[in-house]
């Protein structure tokens, strides 16, 4: 009896240890488990590259846009305060270069009203050399804020010289890297939940009549 006992315990043994070997060799619903694990980096990347052909995109409307206008001034087929009928007030020059990028980027009424996304800026300035390089902040440190109150609409007359310059705050969502690198931060020092587009166009208005 006790042998038949004995037996019995070293048999009970041995499937116990052989039914852990099969659980820990066994695959199935490993393709499952796998997947779950890396859908969310993957799907995550997906978009991320969607977001960004997206942002690109948005760019490229904006600079279509800054140079289709800046030819517009430059030819003198807008003006400003000239008395002529070509003449556009800042809220009128705004609500076109709205009309120009509706195709991808959308204002509001209180958007053209009052810039929340949207930033235009055209100045004329003595010389080429004089036209500012580098983007207006609200103070030297290294991360800061675009100086919104530098901004102005004056375009000048035939002969001076101009820069137009368009900034939109690009909405993001899956960018990861970016609001670690950009030094365009908002007051506070927060991280950027957008990204700045920058467009310039510096030229010299022609001598029409």
């Amino acid at each position: 009896m006790e042998k038949e006992q004995a037996g019995h315990d070293g048999v009970s043994r041995r499937g116990w240890k052989d039914s852990l070997v099969r659980f820990f060799r066994s695959r199935d619903g490993a393709a499952a488990i796998e997947f779950a694990l890396l859908s969310l980096p993957y799907f995550l990347i997906v978009i991320a590259i969607l977001e960004t052909f997206i942002a690109f995109t948005g760019e490229q409307v904006i600079a279509n846009a800054t140079d289709t206008f800046g030819r517009a001034f430059r030819t003198g087929r807008i003006t400003y305060n000239l008395g002529r009928s070509t003449d556009k007030t800042e809220a009128q020059f705004r609500q076109a270069f709205c009309d120009e990028i509706a195709i991808l980027i959308r204002c509001s009424s209180s958007e053209v009203a009052t810039p929340a996304k949207l930033y235009i800026d055209v100045q004329n300035f003595a010389s080429f050399a004089t036209v500012p390089s580098t983007i207006p902040r609200v103070s030297s440190d290294q991360y800061a804020d675009i100086d919104t109150t530098k901004f102005k609409y004056n375009p000048g007359g035939p002969g001076t010289i101009n820069m137009l310059r368009a900034y939109y705050r690009w909405q993001i969502m899956t960018d990861l890297v970016r609001p670690y690198i950009t030094t365009i931060r908002p007051a506070g020092g927060g991280m950027p939940t957008d990204f700045l587009i920058v467009s310039s166009n510096v030229y010299q208005n022609e001598r029409y009549p």
